[in-house]
């Protein structure tokens, strides 16, 4: 962590400004599943990051500018990009969907669109019929050059660009269902693979971020997150046919708890050392989070 500076929660919640963006009920309600968070988090930890971003998206504006107005050309709205990474169970939408919230209504005047990578993922058919089912999450699962194109796009100012939807309820692609960025200021990009480097080298999405964030904690941590999320959704999806959880939750509850395990250590945990992890140094903000989802410290990387 040597291109990092460690700020302790105490230090960084003193760039707060005091004010208060968000009610308790609304951050309630825009919480993953088994994610934590209380006001204290957003006063403490995302309002100072806020700052931080817009700071980011200032100087890359002024830059804009500076450039159109020096070989004299229009300037074009190319977005402040953010990518959000980290494990699964972690609570990266949490923290996207909060900063897009923040955002919004600490500088009203920006249009702050989210989206997430899973869209970008192949549909099951393709993953069973490439062999990839056991593999889904890791990079080759993903349509980089998809996604990189989608990027591309979007950078370039394009007016409206679509992008695939994906359903956890399904855990799957929904067929023609599409989002769609519309020549946002700030477009905030969460997922596993966003600051992943591709196996050829040639096609790199987190070119496109002028901002990183990596959610970080301890494994065994994330491992018991893991678990208490599956037993979360079982518990709720019991009666839904439609959810994919469904036909877990209607086995023994301990052979369902034994399967998730299997799939934590074999699938996840390892895509976590092999692939996810190893990009931590590659992002400008780490959050780390201690047991019950609470964020002890920031490191910042230096300039």
């Amino acid at each position: 962590m040597d291109d990092f500076t460690e700020i302790g929660r105490k230090q960084w919640s003193s760039l707060s400004n005091g004010n208060e963006y968000i009610s308790a009920n609304e951050l309630t309600d825009l919480a993953a599943l088994g994610d934590v968070i209380d006001m204290n988090d957003v006063n403490e930890i995302y309002i100072p990051l806020v700052k931080f971003l817009h700071l980011f998206a200032q100087h890359k504006k002024m830059l804009s500018q500076l450039q159109s107005h020096f070989i004299g050309v229009d300037e074009i709205n190319h977005p402040f990009i953010i990518g959000i990474s980290g494990s699964v169970a972690v609570g990266k939408s949490t923290t996207a969907r909060l900063l897009q919230i923040l955002l919004k209504r600490c500088y009203s005047n920006l249009h702050v669109q989210l989206m997430t990578t899973d869209g970008f993922l192949y549909p099951n058919s393709e993953l069973e019929k490439r062999r990839l089912m056991s593999r889904k999450g890791f990079p080759e699962s993903y349509n980089m050059k998809l996604l990189c194109d989608f990027l591309s796009d979007v950078t370039s100012g394009k007016e409206n660009v679509y992008y695939s939807l994906y359903s956890q309820e399904l855990s799957d692609i929904v067929p023609g269902k599409y989002g769609v960025i519309s020549q946002p200021d700030v477009l905030i990009i969460e997922g596993i693979n966003t600051l992943q480097l591709p196996p050829n080298g040639v096609v790199v999405t987190s070119d496109f971020f002028d901002c990183s964030i990596y959610i970080d904690a301890n494994e065994e941590v994330i491992e018991n997150w893991f678990m208490d999320r599956f037993k979360h959704l079982l518990k709720i999806n019991k009666n839904n046919p439609e959810n994919f959880y469904y036909n877990w939750a209607d086995e023994p509850l301990n052979v369902a708890i034994d399967r998730a395990e299997k799939i934590w250590q074999t699938v996840d945990l390892v895509n976590l050392r092999e692939y996810i992890a190893p990009t931590k140094s590659r992002a400008n903000v780490i959050l780390h989070k201690s047991y019950g989802h609470r964020i002890d410290r920031i490191y910042v990387r230096h300039y």
